[in-house]
């Protein structure tokens, strides 16, 4: 009887890449609202005198060097009332979008409650707008066909050139931001090519590079339910799922980002059952009524994330539809909501926005990430007309305009800030990521450093939710390349190959979810199938 030969094991085990969290730099803010500034009585106003009296010297600076030498010799006029009738000038202020169909607090406290209101408009914009621009000094209305190819909402703080028309009003020829923030981590112009190249677009993965997953939109409780993706993404990220290729290139992943919307809207199920005499009857445990509120979607997402964070080291950003309130900037979820992973310190539960500062082995410096899960992005998308504009255009906007959340407090609840507005960019991050998209975009942002002489170079990466698209980002720590894996089955509702978001479909119509607008090519696409 012949004998059945052994198949032969290999003594090597995969090892999982580690990165490490390291202090930020001290020009990175920190979003945390400690008990000492959670006070409400300040006016929002001083929001904007902060942001004007932070880049108005960035804007002159720059403005200067793009207009002073035109002919005509356009001069700054430091207030925005004191320029001159059919001179030319520069003027520097703060931008206000007058919108009729703009949300006004003060209509709504004053409206009649008898009736509901109806639905608020999914754009602000129309052609009744106007665009003003306001310092300390007052404020002047903008005009010119200029305006109309620039991405303008309220909270920029803008140079604006032009003259002053016979009606009081600045005819705009150009605008100038303030551009972008310094970056300390950044290449020198005039060093060695072998310094450059580190983070060169062309640079190839190699197979020690440390990789950072990135996720967002979980939407755990949802009625149209993705568990079965979610179990594959968890089984992808743990080595249980998938080939050998898939378990290589899982043990790369140094850390889970999962930047907002893990859980759905909390949906009331009904008001309990009244007994014979008419009673409600509610079955109350902790403080909670077992009736119109389920813990279910809770004890998944912690579920999910002890099975990830038994692995490698998670960070969690609340968002939009996760329970950590509606103003920015959003504090921590409670650890303890989730169960055993509370009890890892390699769980971090973040604020909305945060800055992420990484070190790895293949990095010879330590990577900046800016994260947020998207409500500043999709509220300055309603300011503006798509086609032209795209939500990838106003996050690299974002980051020359040297603030991520602009039309905050005006449309975007905030809190009160009196002494600092920390969602001013001081520096610019090599990886900025926002949560909460429609669809995956991404793009790098370089700057030349013509007038620095220092290069910038930035990734912008917009995350697709997950539950509608089935799609997982991978970035590469060393050479910031970008891959995606979808995960998809069939009858699941996340990971349609023809799903496109309808408020950008004109814009450009993508044969997959996972195309990229970028001049540096990313990864091949990837799907996990059930």
């Amino acid at each position: 009887m012949a004998s059945a030969e052994l198949v032969p094991i290999s003594d090597s085990q995969l090892k999982r890449a580690t990165t490490t969290v390291v202090p930020v730099s001290q020009e990175t803010p920190s979003f945390i609202i400690d008990s000492k500034n959670k006070s409400y009585k300040h006016q929002y106003s001083n929001i904007y005198f902060l942001r004007l009296l932070a880049l108005r010297d960035s804007v002159i600076q720059a403005a200067s060097k793009r207009w002073d030498n035109l002919p005509g010799s356009p001069t700054f006029v430091s207030r925005v009332l004191e320029v001159e009738p059919s001179q030319l000038c520069y003027i520097v202020g703060t931008v206000y979008m007058d919108m009729p169909l703009k949300p006004n607090v003060m209509e709504d406290i004053a409206q009649d409650h008898s009736i509901p209101a109806p639905p608020p408009p999914p754009y602000y914009y129309s052609a009744e707008d106007q665009v003003m621009l306001e310092d300390e000094s007052g404020r002047i209305e903008l005009v010119g066909e200029r305006l109309k190819t620039e991405k303008l909402v309220t909270g920029l703080i803008i140079g604006a050139l032009g003259m002053e028309t016979t009606d009081g009003k600045f005819e705009v020829a150009d605008i100038c931001y303030a551009g972008l923030a310094p970056q300390p981590q950044a290449v020198i112009t005039q060093e060695s090519e072998d310094q450059m190249e580190v983070d060169s677009p062309n640079t190839e993965d190699l197979p020690t590079d440390e990789w950072i997953g990135v996720v967002s939109g979980l939407q755990i409780g949802e009625a149209s339910s993705t568990d079965g993706q979610i179990q594959l993404l968890v089984e992808y990220l743990t080595g249980e799922g998938g080939g050998l290729d898939d378990q290589l290139s899982a043990a790369r992943i140094s850390r889970l980002i999962i930047v907002g919307d893990s859980l759905a809207p909390m949906i009331i199920t009904g008001k309990g059952d009244a007994d014979a005499e008419g009673d409600i009857k509610k079955s109350r445990k902790f403080g909670y009524d077992g009736t119109t509120f389920s813990t279910h979607p809770t004890e998944s997402l912690s579920g999910v994330l002890l099975d990830i964070g038994q692995v490698m080291p998670i960070h969690l950003l609340p968002g939009a539809t996760d329970p950590s309130g509606t103003i920015l900037p959003q504090q921590p979820l409670p650890r303890a909501m989730f169960g055993a992973i509370s009890s890892f310190p390699s769980f971090s539960c973040e604020t909305n926005p945060t800055y992420l500062s990484l070190s790895s082995n293949s990095s010879p410096t330590p990577r900046v990430f800016l994260l947020h899960s998207g409500q500043p992005v999709n509220d300055m998308f309603k300011y503006l007309p798509s086609p032209p504009h795209t939500r990838l255009s106003i996050v690299e906007s974002s980051l020359k305009w040297r603030h991520i959340a602009p039309t905050a407090p005006d449309t975007l609840w905030c809190h009160p800030y009196s002494t600092a507005d920390p969602f001013l960019i001081k520096e610019t991050p090599d990886l900025y990521i926002v949560g909460g998209q429609k669809k995956f975009m991404t793009k790098m942002v370089e700057d030349d450093g013509k007038d620095d002489g220092i290069q910038k170079r930035c990734r912008l990466l917009l995350v697709p939710e997950f539950y509608r698209t089935g799609i997982f980002v991978l970035v590469n720590i060393r050479t910031l390349r970008v891959k995606t894996v979808m995960f998809r089955g069939e009858g699941m509702s996340g990971g349609m190959s023809d799903y496109l978001d309808t408020e950008e479909a004109s814009d450009t119509e993508l044969k997959n979810l996972a195309e990229p607008e970028s001049s540096i090519p990313h990864s091949s696409n990837t799907s996990i199938l059930l």
